[in-house]
């Protein structure tokens, strides 16, 4: 199962390093794209629950670390007002033309 990464600048301009063990994140987020806060978390928390249920149909077991991921999104988000603006910098790898 292809893993990735997503680097996301969070409204206070620190930048973090995200990860997925699914490409699927391609599906719900686009490199350069600015989301407000309250949907980015919305569609970057579903895509790591799509990515941890593959994870258990092919292994037999949730991704803990698509989970933890999920957690720590939900818990730095929580630091910002609602209407802020995520920015999704860069999606590794990229998704294929």
């Amino acid at each position: 199962m292809p893993e990735m990464t997503f680097t996301v600048r969070w409204p206070d301009g620190t930048v973090a390093e995200c990860y997925s063990p699914s490409l699927v994140m391609h599906d719900h987020l686009e490199a350069g794209a600015r989301y407000p806060l309250h949907l980015f978390v919305a569609k970057s928390s579903a895509a790591l629950d799509i990515a941890s249920a593959r994870v258990r149909a092919k292994y037999g077991f949730e991704c803990t670390s698509a989970m933890q991921q999920k957690s720590e999104i939900v818990a730095a988000a929580s630091a910002f007002p609602p209407m802020s603006i995520v920015e999704v910098v860069a999606m590794h790898p990229p998704l294929e033309a």
